[in-house]
């Protein structure tokens, strides 16, 4: 996410220099010191690195020295060392709810949520009005899958902040993931049109393809095209949305550059593969779709399409097996019914045949019962 990881610099820095030394250090400690911090404010981590133990070999107790250094190992890269001395740090240090960032920081970039989240939230208790750290507090929420817990937490601060696209970004996010996506969408497009992000524009597409507001969903997967065409999984999305809007002509070379990309991405695979098999290009058709449902066993979909397949090709006991079976899963599922009636009766089973058809007319009428969806 680009706009965090910006603000995750900035919170790094600020951490680190928030710091108070106690006791005063000696002399050459002193030196040392401020030249670890001018080189941490110029990025050379390592030279921090290097003079931060240097104070520590002399001044073993001074806590601004261990909570840069703890700052100085996470900005290099270096977690786990950089937790271990924010740990040491917390204890002595007089302003614990900096070294405290620093170590929800340190958590946060090695991908440890759950720890970050415990941190970002005593930090958050500590400075509620402190949006930066409510903003990864809430984030830390929509990695471990509680989008609602984020959602509510920011829903008082957005008042004050709604000209801050990294909280709008947050903030948008938590409100799709929590289904409250009416809300939540008008945010995360207002975002990624003001700063140009690609992965808002993917978040604001992929919720607008699951609303089935196709054309929507294509106008955001375009945007995020032009910004970056080498997201993961981008080309998949925009074919999804071509396809459902009935372009075929435009779904398959989004599909085919999805495939480039990623020769075993299942979707691309699976969209390509029933293209292949309505165009009646069977040879094109077969190893898609049987490659997708290799990547993902068992779905229903793949499943179906390579039934029809067998059923257009004169495997007809393959087929029959498969959309029985599928049956059995899914009794109110049409469309195996439908594949199974004729199957039958090309396998000389007329009366099997006639009763497929007649679940058939009796789903249907149901489904004319309920209305459209």
């Amino acid at each position: 996410m680009r706009s965090v990881c910006f603000l995750l610099i900035a919170l790094g820095l600020e951490a680190a220099a928030g710091q108070s030394s106690n006791p005063t250090p000696a002399a050459n400690a002193e030196a040392l010191l401020r030249d670890g911090i001018a080189a941490q404010q110029h990025g050379d981590f390592q030279k921090a690195i290097e003079d931060y133990r240097q104070v520590l070999a002399q001044e073993p107790e001074l806590a601004e020295a261990r909570a840069n250094l703890g700052a100085a190992l996470a900005a290099s890269g270096q977690f786990d060392a950089a937790i271990e001395e924010d740990t040491r740090a917390l204890e002595a240090s007089p302003d614990k709810t900096a070294v405290r960032l620093n170590l929800a920081l340190a958590f946060y970039k090695k991908g440890d949520m759950a720890h970050a989240h415990d941190e970002f939230e005593m930090v958050h208790a500590a400075r509620p009005a402190d949006v930066k750290s409510a903003v990864l507090l809430a984030y830390t929420d929509i990695k471990l899958d509680k989008g609602a817990d984020a959602a509510q937490m920011l829903a008082p601060l957005e008042p004050d902040h709604d000209a801050d696209t990294d909280f709008e970004y947050v903030y948008g996010y938590a409100l799709i993931l929590s289904g409250k996506e009416a809300d939540g969408l008008p945010r995360m497009e207002k975002v990624a049109r003001i700063t140009s992000s690609a992965d808002a524009y993917v978040i604001a597409g992929s919720a607008r393809l699951r609303r089935n507001e196709f054309r929507e969903a294509r106008a955001d997967l375009d945007a995020a095209l032009e910004l970056a065409p080498t997201f993961p999984g981008l080309y998949t999305l925009a074919g999804q949305a071509r396809d459902a809007m009935g372009d075929t002509a435009a779904s398959v070379p989004a599909f085919e550059a999805a495939l480039r990309a990623d020769p075993k991405d299942p979707t691309a695979n699976l969209y390509l593969g029933v293209t292949r098999l309505k165009e009646r290009d069977f040879d094109s058709a077969r190893p898609l779709l049987e490659l997708a449902l290799q990547l993902q066993p068992g779905l229903p979909l793949a499943r179906l399409q390579l039934a029809k397949l067998n059923g257009m090709t004169g495997r007809y006991a393959e087929a029959a097996a498969t959309l029985e079976d599928l049956e059995k899963t899914d009794p109110n599922w049409l469309d195996p019914h439908v594949e199974l009636a004729a199957v039958y009766y090309k396998l000389h089973r007329p009366e099997d045949g006639k009763r497929e058809r007649e679940v058939v007319q009796q789903i249907e009428a149901k489904q004319q019962q309920a209305g459209p969806h």
